[in-house]
């Protein structure tokens, strides 16, 4: 088995996985101006929009993936209409947008099922299943995941049995069962790695390295983080490589190290700000806040961060995390 990028059609197939976003970006460009039928302008601005998406570069890859659904639509393209609305929600999603996250991915899971592509209906439950999952809606969307893990194992996606695992990994993670969410992050990683899958094994490191710092192994979980970072950096992977900046102020702040994992949260603040990944951003602040408390941060201040925290993930539809600031005001204040 060897990852494929679905999301690079066309005359963009050819490209890699692990394509660096500026490679792809450039390409697509120059597919996008030599294009000749809707199908290959969908299909260019469908890339053009995923690699700004991944690079940060938000509002162009808003402008791409209307575009590549406007060509699509007019075309009556319901494959090429569908990758744009999964393009489309998966944005949204990144940017703190859930409702709208939610419709357009319902809107693309219909207008795969009308089409031919099975691969544009599976990207698209994935994405309700992942939108579902970083709501904090655990075992609404454990069922849907482990449906598209089957899915995915039958017919030999290797990229999409990586991404089913760390989503369940995940859950499980969550729950509290650290021995069966390593094992599946450890197996998503291995699938990754034979498979030549980059972007999936850094996420999979990142889950690793998440259970072993639970397991009290700091240093071990560093050397994980760092082996990820040079990948996310290697394929300009901005919104990983801030994920992966925040596991490292928690696996510090884990190891009582307050001062190394406040200025890594204060860091990966500003990279989240940059790429307007609001759900990141929070999260980083939640740790940041932590640490400050931990150093002798005024209670009061603390606790007004906090509280502040915990209606900005309550409006956003985020329970896990809402319930995350929450479990710090008893953990600190108490």
């Amino acid at each position: 088995m060897h990852a494929k990028a679905d999301e690079y059609r066309g005359g963009l197939a050819a490209l890699s996985v692990n394509a660096s976003l500026d490679e792809v970006l450039e390409q697509a460009e120059r597919h996008d101006a030599a294009a000749t039928t809707p199908v290959e302008r969908a299909g260019a601005l469908l890339a053009i929009a995923e690699a700004c998406r991944r690079l940060g570069r938000v509002e162009r890859a808003e402008r791409a993936w209307r575009a590549s659904y406007r060509t699509a639509r007019d075309a009556g393209d319901q494959d090429a209409m569908a990758w744009a609305l999964w393009s489309g929600g998966t944005l949204a999603r990144q940017r703190g947008r859930y409702v709208l996250a939610h419709r357009l991915l319902t809107r693309a899971v219909a207008a795969a099922e009308r089409g031919t592509d099975p691969m544009a209906r599976g990207y698209a439950l994935a994405g309700l299943a992942e939108t579902g999952r970083v709501q904090g809606d655990f075992a609404g969307t454990l069922r849907l995941h482990e449906q598209l893990l089957a899915e995915a194992r039958e017919v030999g996606q290797p990229r999409h049995v990586v991404w089913a695992l760390e989503g369940i990994a995940q859950i499980h993670r969550h729950g509290g069962d650290y021995d069966t969410a390593l094992a599946m992050f450890t197996e998503a990683c291995q699938i990754a790695t034979d498979s030549d899958d980059q972007r999936g094994r850094a996420w999979a490191l990142r889950g690793v390295a998440d259970l072993t710092s639970l397991r009290g192994e700091p240093d071990e979980a560093l050397h994980l983080l760092a082996d990820a970072e040079r990948t996310c950096r290697d394929m300009r992977l901005e919104a990983a490589l801030a994920y992966n900046h925040k596991m490292r102020g928690n696996v510090l702040y884990r190891a009582g190290r307050y001062a190394e994992a406040e200025r890594v949260y204060r860091d990966t603040v500003e990279e989240f700000t940059r790429i307007s990944e609001p759900r990141g951003e929070a999260l980083a602040r939640l740790g940041l806040v932590k640490s400050q408390a931990r150093q002798g941060a005024s209670p009061d201040q603390v606790d007004a961060d906090l509280r502040d925290l915990h209606a900005r993930f309550t409006e956003s539809g985020l329970r896990h995390a809402a319930d995350m600031a929450q479990a710090a005001r008893r953990e600190l204040l108490d």
